[in-house]
């Protein structure tokens, strides 16, 4: 043994010259290259090497797709929740809002703001010869129902332009599925909020044509909105020529807080004023909460990784300590023997982590193709609001994830490269 390592250091000793290697040598690096392949007696090193190698990737991958999935849901959702809702909800204090064209006017004019649409919101109960469902009818103007990106973009059936003559109304693709509805057919709309008579207030029903069938991909608000022309909404619910509320819709929607002041100052009347943010507060919350226990929960996986890398270091002093003992005897450091087995460990660390990047890349790229392919049926959008799975990378996230996994390998090194470093070289050529 002690031969066969002499004739592979052959030439060796002249580096240990004059006070030792310099750190992190080219010969350092070759030497841990050597220790990490197999041989006759070490190949339990090797296998040990790779599981770890394969233990980070697993882990790393893990933790880069679950976190660009939960971000992804959390952009999904903010699209479409607040891109059909807006980001901030006017409502009147002390009088109706019989002055919405020049309130929405000025509101629209505040710097930030990319929108001010006035509705009126009402529930009703819709009805076709094949089913019945309650829904939320809105009111608006043809014009700002344009604006609404979520629904002119996703017309599947039909078509906006005639929308203003008051005689049809947008409907969700799935309240469309459940009524038995297309395009060009009836649709009646009954509310108790009728005409007043002598009696009291009777029930008004009224059938419309569907001029046009949205998918916003949301299956919540598909199978329950139901756009109306404004005009005809005010007298479909009795309405005195108000509205009900004005959304503002924002270029920013995370920058809520600071445009409060300015449009309280357009408004130039009391009003009051809400947001996404609190009208959603537990569930973009909760989202949050779920995102950040994932994180420590996946980040488990790299850490019992990480330990494989101890006992597979251990392992290799254990495996060489005849040749740590004859290293030491030509005049290498411990140190020199030190940075060996770190940098054993770190390449295990890096490759690992390099091979989960790439992996966890790969896969969060192509994760709706992967969905359509192996789980056709698993997702169901009834039960989790949306049509696919959402994925969208976090630069800043996937360098924390990378970073802490490089860093936890080259902890996990530190025992076992300081249990070699202290190895004392004659009792290891004595019992090796």
């Amino acid at each position: 043994m002690a031969a066969a390592v002499m004739d592979r250091l052959k030439g060796v000793r002249g580096l240990f010259k004059g006070g030792g290697t310099p750190p992190f040598a080219g010969f350092e690096w070759i030497l841990a290259g050597r220790y990490l392949r197999a041989r006759r007696r070490g190949g339990g090193v090797s296998v040990v090497a790779f599981f770890s190698v394969l233990g980070i990737a697993l882990g790393v991958a893990t933790l880069i797709i679950v976190l660009s999935v939960m971000n992804g849901f959390r952009t999904e959702l903010l699209s479409k929740i607040v891109g059909i809702n807006g980001h901030v909800f006017v409502t009147p204090i002390d009088r109706l809002f019989t002055d919405f064209e020049d309130l929405s006017d000025r509101l629209a004019k505040v710097a930030g703001v990319r929108a001010a649409i006035p509705l009126v919101e009402g529930q009703a109960f819709a009805s076709s010869p094949y089913g019945g469902s309650g829904v939320l009818v809105r009111g608006i103007r043809a014009g700002d129902l344009d604006k609404i990106g979520s629904i002119a973009k996703n017309i599947r059936g039909g078509t906006l332009e005639g929308f203003e003559d008051g005689t049809g109304v947008a409907i969700g693709r799935r309240l469309a599925e459940a009524l038995g509805l297309q395009a060009g057919d009836n649709i009646t709309l009954s509310t108790p909020k009728g005409a007043t008579t002598p009696f009291g207030t009777a029930p008004r029903t009224k059938s419309y044509t569907v001029k046009a069938v949205f998918e916003i991909g949301m299956t919540e608000f598909d199978a329950t909105f139901v756009f109306m022309p404004l005009a005809e909404s005010q007298a479909f619910f009795n309405r005195d020529a108000d509205v009900s509320l004005i959304e503002v819709y924002l270029d920013n929607a995370d920058g809520v807080a600071a445009m409060r002041p300015d449009l309280e100052m357009a408004a130039e009347r009391p009003v009051l004023l809400t947001d996404w943010r609190q009208r959603n507060r537990t569930f973009f919350g909760a989202l949050e909460v779920e995102r950040n226990v994932m994180f420590l929960i996946l980040s488990l996986i790299v850490v019992v990784a990480t330990l494989n890398i101890v006992s597979g270091l251990i392992l290799l002093v254990r495996d060489k300590s005849s040749d740590i003992a004859i290293l030491r005897t030509m005049g290498a450091t411990p140190g020199t023997v030190m940075r060996v087995f770190l940098i054993n460990g770190a390449l295990i660390g890096i490759v690992g982590t390099l091979s989960g990047l790439g992996l966890g890349i790969l896969i969060t790229l192509n994760i709706k193709p992967i969905q359509r392919v192996l789980f056709p049926s698993a997702w169901d959008p009834t039960v989790r609001f949306l049509a696919e799975i959402p994925a969208e990378m976090n630069s800043s996230e996937i360098t924390v994830v990378v970073v802490t996994s490089i860093a936890l390998s080259l902890i996990a090194t530190l025992y076992p490269s300081w249990r070699a470093a202290r190895l004392d070289p004659v009792q290891a050529l004595r019992y090796g």
